[in-house]
């Protein structure tokens, strides 16, 4: 029936669009976007049995993270510590190595070299669970129907049992800076300066702020941190970001907090930024050879073709959360930072492999409750579950425990010992409810805290398990005594 309306030199558009509709490739799951969460979604998928695709526009799998955030800012941390190690703290563990210089361009291409290894390992995970990457922009034309248009050329049209949108996030613009990458720097061209800025000004002292102007300060930059609120560190324990406050001025940083800022102008190869105490009144203006931009992401969306599929978004431009990870288009999911909740990387995987596995069986699971954050300084800080302040709002009876880093026997053999751990129980039961440590190895650390958490632990239950010793784990052991009785070695 469908011949009889084409005509003869079969180019009509509706032709056209026959032909590549009866052509197209049919997928049980399609995963837009190869982040943290998509890609992790997409193996998981064809693990249990799916036949699955994954779009991804970079020329690279890892998204954001892989790219141009948490794996190459981890890097520039570890390497910019042992540079500033080598400056100021070989010599008194007795390791004379003369002058120290810095070698910017070898230090960003090791930067490069992690980032190349771990992406072509995501690269090898699809071929060996037999996802297909599609290499382009994916659009939604309805619920089940995806276009790409192919970074080789072209466009390949596609249909899903099954999609989720798993695009991420982008940094948020600020009004009054026009953001180049040279002077006026997000995240991703902060880890690619061709020199060491001799000032820095940072506008955000939340982890990308901290952990990036941690770097370069490091590297011998003069940086200030701009912060609106009265604390830096947005969501920790107060206790902990005056402490972590301490610590980091001690370093060099410096830090400008109730500030607002204003605008910018660049003039005479600077950056002149305009702030104000952010309860009015008192003026100023600090100037910077860089400014970073941190003030948080926003979900990307940008040519996703959700009005085509029928997929709601909220007020803040994140695709609406529903039951089961699904979007008010039941056959559509969505995780990560393009919705709701925190965003980081470890939240989009686990989301990923629940989303995958509702479709797979009808149930899943993610915990949100035990989703810990880290700020990967020196020293780290980290914390899970809530803090004082959160349950003092709840009326939830509580007690605290801590132990300092000053007492534990590894820390002190290292001498790094700064920082403490803090453990929150329930007064009534001695069940966990928060964790934060400030110290060496806190990002390894807490994940101790969300395994007890996980399952219901008491402080009792973690402090009568053994540790070893010596070793920082043990500090935690000894918050957990304190918190239900009383420490030993403090």
């Amino acid at each position: 029936m469908l011949r009889s309306f084409a005509p003869k030199t079969r180019t009509s558009s509706l032709w056209q669009a026959i032909r590549a509709y009866s052509s197209a490739k049919e997928f049980d799951t399609v995963v837009i976007g190869a982040g943290p969460g998509g890609y992790v979604a997409a193996i998981k998928a064809a693990q249990l049995g799916q036949k699955t695709a994954c779009i991804e526009k970079r020329e690279t799998l890892g998204g954001t993270c892989l790219n141009v955030g948490c794996i190459p800012s981890k890097a520039m941390l570890h390497n910019s510590h042992l540079y500033h190690e080598a400056q100021h703290g070989f010599a008194k563990r007795g390791i004379d190595v003369g002058e120290v210089k810095l070698n910017l361009p070898q230090l960003l291409a090791d930067k490069e070299k992690a980032v190349g290894g771990l992406t072509k390992g995501i690269e090898f995970l699809f071929k060996k669970n037999g996802v297909e990457w599609l290499k382009g922009v994916g659009t939604l034309k309805s619920a089940n129907d995806i276009e790409v248009t192919l970074n080789a050329g072209g466009s390949e049209a596609i249909k899903a049992k099954n999609i989720i949108i798993a695009t991420g996030s982008e940094p948020s613009p600020f009004p009054g800076f026009e953001i180049d990458e040279k002077q006026i720097v997000t995240s991703t061209g902060a880890l690619s300066l061709e020199s060491v800025p001799k000032k820095m000004i940072v506008i955000g002292g939340g982890v990308i702020g901290l952990e990036l102007g941690s770097v370069w300060s490091r590297l011998g930059s003069e940086v200030t941190v701009v912060e609106y609120m009265p604390a830096i560190g947005a969501g920790m324990d107060a206790e902990l970001a005056k402490a972590f406050q301490r610590s980091l001025s001690k370093q060099g940083l410096k830090f400008k907090t109730s500030t607002k800022v204003i605008d910018s102008v660049k003039k005479d190869g600077k950056v002149l930024v305009n702030v104000e105490s952010a309860k009015g009144g008192k003026k100023d203006t600090l100037e910077a050879d860089v400014v970073l931009l941190s003030v948080g992401r926003r979900p990307y969306t940008e040519g996703l073709g959700l009005e085509n599929a029928g997929v709601k978004t909220d007020s803040r431009g994140r695709v609406e959360l529903g039951n089961e990870f699904r979007t008010n288009v039941s056959n559509i999911r969505v995780i990560g930072d393009v919705t709701v909740g925190p965003m980081l990387a470890h939240k989009a995987e686990e989301e990923g492999i629940a989303a995958v596995e509702y479709i797979t069986n009808g149930h899943g699971h993610v915990n949100y409750d035990v989703i810990p954050s880290v700020i990967y300084t020196h020293p780290e800080v980290a914390w899970v579950g809530k803090n004082e302040q959160q349950l003092k709002d709840e009326g939830i009876k509580y007690k605290v425990g801590s132990f300092p880093f000053s007492a534990n026997s590894r820390a002190k053999t290292i001498d790094d010992a700064e920082g403490l751990v803090k453990i929150i129980t329930d007064a009534e039961t001695d069940r966990i409810l928060g964790a934060h440590i400030m110290g060496p190895n806190a990002g390894e650390m807490i994940a101790e805290a969300c395994l007890a958490m996980e399952y219901g632990g008491s402080a009792e239950d973690v402090a009568r398990t053994c540790h070893a010793h010596p070793t920082m784990a043990e500090a935690f052991k000894e918050a957990c005594m304190s918190a239900y009785s009383k420490a030993i070695h403090a």
